[in-house]
C-alpha cells in the first residue's frame, strides 16, 4: 500500500456549518432539545462525594486522609484543593489496580495503612472510598478489624471510614458521610451524664471559604464563648508561609472533638451537607441542637448572633452592633448598583440560599436558580424563600441540571450578571455577561477563598465585589460623552 493511500483524511465541516450551528445553539428551539436530555450529563457544578470527605478529614488535627481506591482518584481530589486553596493537599491512598478490582482490595488496604502509619505518624487515619472498592463491594468494617488484629497498624489508633461512591451523590453528601463517621469514632464511650463542656459545636458544613470559618470565630471570640470548630479548615488551607512545612498543620482537636458531645449547643450552618450527622447529633448529644442557615446579608446575621446571644445568654457587643451599622450603611450607599438586576446563581445547596437571601435583600433578582444535584425539597424551600420578597416573583429555580442547561438560559432568557464558582465560566463567556466567583471552586482567580461571605463583613464584600464589577464594566463599555469621573 502506498504512502498516499494509507492516509487518513479528515473530512473538515464548512465553516457556513460551524456558524450556522453556533447560531443554533443559542435558539430556543436548541433550549427545548437540552431540557430534554436524559442519559448525558455536560459541566455538572459539583464534585464527587470522596471529595467532600477528604475535606472533611482534612479539617482534624493530626489525621491523614486515607482513600481505598486508585492513584488517580486521590490525584483528582488533592489537585482540585490545591488549585482553590493555592495550599498542599495532603492525602494517601492503597493504589488499587485491576487486581483489587478482581481480588478485592484488602491487601492494599493493609499495606497503605501499615505505611501511612510507619511514614506519617498520624493521630487519626480517615478512610475513604472511590468507585472501584464500592462497586466490587469491598467491606470496610471487616477490613480494618483484620488490619488492627493482623498488628498492621495499632489497635488503639482512630480510624473512622465511610463509603463515597463516587458515582452517587456529590461532595456534599461525602462530607457528611465523613464527619458522621469521624465524630461517631471519637465520641464514642466519652458522653458522660449531667457533664457540660459549656461550648458551642460549630458545624460549618461543606465550604470553600476559610474567611468564612475565621469570621465565625471571630465572632464567637467577640461575645466570649467557647467553641469547637467540628472539622476547622481555617488553618490547613490558610496556613501561615514561613519556610517550613507542616504537614499536620492545623484542624480541629481530636480530644476537643470528643467531648463535642457533652457540648452545651451544637449547630449545623449547612442543613443539606449534614443531614446525617444532625440525626447523629439529635440522637447521642446533650444540649441543644439545631441547624440554622448560613448567615449571609443582613438578616440572617441578624438572627445567628440572636441565636448565640439566646443559647449562652450572652448579649450582643457594641462592636459587632456597630459593625452592624457600618454593614447597613454600606448596602444602603451602593444598593443602587444592584437594585434590580437580574442574576443566575448556581452552587451547593445551603449556599444557595445565602446567596439568594443576599440578592433579595438588596432588591435584585436571582432569576435564574440552578442546583445540579439536589431534591423537590429544596425546590419547595426555595420557592418559600422566594415568595417572601416581592423580589422573587419571576425567580425560576432548575434542580437536578447542569451548566451545559444554564448556558441555554442564559442566552435565550439573558441576565446581568452570573453568581458561582469556576465552572461557569464558559457560559458566562458565551452570553457575554460577568461571573461573579462565589464557592467552589475557585481555580481561576486568587485570595477570593480568604474573603468572608458570612456575617456582616461578608455582606459587604459580596455588594463591594460586584457593584465595582458592574461599574468597570460601565466605563469600559460606555461612549466618551458618559466617561463620568462620579459613579
Amino acid at each position: 500500500m502506498s504512502a498516499e493511500a494509507a492516509k487518513k483524511f479528515v473530512t473538515e465541516t464548512p465553516v457556513e456549518e460551524i456558524e450556522r450551528v453556533k447560531e443554533w445553539i443559542n435558539t430556543e428551539e436548541y433550549k427545548e432539545k437540552n431540557f430534554a436530555r436524559e442519559a448525558l450529563v455536560v459541566n455538572p457544578a459539583h464534585a464527587c462525594q470522596p471529595l467532600g470527605a477528604q475535606m472533611v478529614a482534612t479539617a482534624f488535627d493530626g489525621c491523614l486522609p486515607f482513600v481505598h481506591g486508585s492513584q488517580g482518584c486521590a490525584s483528582y481530589f488533592r489537585s482540585t484543593f490545591s488549585r482553590h486553596f493555592r495550599e498542599p493537599a495532603a492525602a494517601t491512598c492503597d493504589a488499587m489496580t485491576e487486581d483489587g478490582a478482581v481480588f478485592g482490595g484488602q491487601n492494599n488496604l493493609f499495606e497503605g495503612l501499615e505505611n501511612a502509619y510507619a511514614l506519617y505518624k498520624p493521630k487519626m487515619l480517615a478512610v475513604y472510598t472511590t468507585c472501584m472498592p464500592e462497586v466490587i463491594g469491598d467491606d470496610l468494617t471487616a477490613f480494618i478489624r483484620n488490619a488492627k488484629q493482623n498488628g498492621h497498624v495499632p489497635e488503639e489508633l482512630p480510624i473512622p471510614y465511610s463509603n463515597t461512591p463516587s458515582f452517587n451523590g456529590t461532595h456534599i453528601h461525602g462530607y457528611d458521610a465523613m464527619l458522621k463517621a469521624i465524630l461517631e469514632n471519637l465520641t464514642e464511650g466519652k458522653s458522660i451524664e449531667g457533664k457540660c463542656t459549656g461550648k458551642l459545636n460549630l458545624i460549618p458544613g461543606f465550604d470553600g471559604n476559610t474567611g468564612n470559618v475565621r469570621e465565625y470565630k471571630r465572632i464567637f471570640e467577640e461575645m466570649e464563648i467557647p467553641y469547637t470548630v467540628l472539622a476547622d479548615t481555617s488553618e490547613v488551607f490558610d496556613s501561615v508561609c514561613d519556610g517550613t512545612y507542616r504537614l499536620y498543620a492545623g484542624g480541629t482537636k481530636l480530644e476537643d472533638a470528643a467531648e463535642s458531645i457533652n457540648g452545651k449547643a451544637t449547630i449545623s450552618l449547612q442543613k443539606y451537607s449534614t443531614l446525617t450527622t444532625m440525626k447523629f447529633i439529635e440522637e447521642q448529644y446533650t444540649g441543644e441542637k439545631m441547624t440554622l442557615p448560613m448567615p449571609f446579608g443582613i438578616k440572617k446575621t441578624d438572627e445567628f448572633l440572636m441565636k448565640l446571644s439566646e443559647l449562652f445568654g450572652k448579649p450582643i457587643p457594641a462592636t459587632l452592633k456597630a459593625e452592624r451599622g457600618r454593614a447597613v450603611d454600606a448596602l444602603t450607599d451602593a444598593h443602587q448598583y444592584l437594585h434590580g438586576k437580574k442574576f443566575a446563581v448556581f452552587g451547593d445547596p445551603d449556599y444557595l440560599f445565602g446567596i439568594v437571601s443576599f440578592l433579595l435583600e438588596m432588591g435584585a433578582i436571582p432569576y435564574h436558580i440552578l442546583c445540579s444535584r439536589t431534591n423537590k425539597k429544596f425546590e419547595k424551600e426555595m420557592k418559600a424563600l422566594l415568595a417572601a420578597s416581592p423580589f422573587g416573583a419571576t425567580s425560576k429555580i432548575y434542580i437536578n441540571k447542569d451548566l451545559w442547561h444554564m448556558r441555554s438560559l442564559l442566552v435565550t432568557d439573558p441576565v446581568d450578571g452570573m453568581i458561582g464558582d469556576t465552572h461557569g465560566k464558559w457560559a458566562a463567556r458565551d452570553a457575554k455577561v460577568p461571573l461573579f466567583r462565589i464557592g467552589f471552586p475557585i481555580i481561576d482567580r486568587v485570595n477570593l477563598h480568604r474573603s468572608p461571605v458570612v456575617g456582616y463583613q461578608g455582606a459587604v464584600n459580596m455588594l463591594t465585589m460586584i457593584a465595582n464589577k458592574f461599574l468597570d464594566i460601565k466605563d469600559e463599555t460606555c461612549e466618551d460623552q458618559w466617561f463620568e469621573m462620579m459613579r
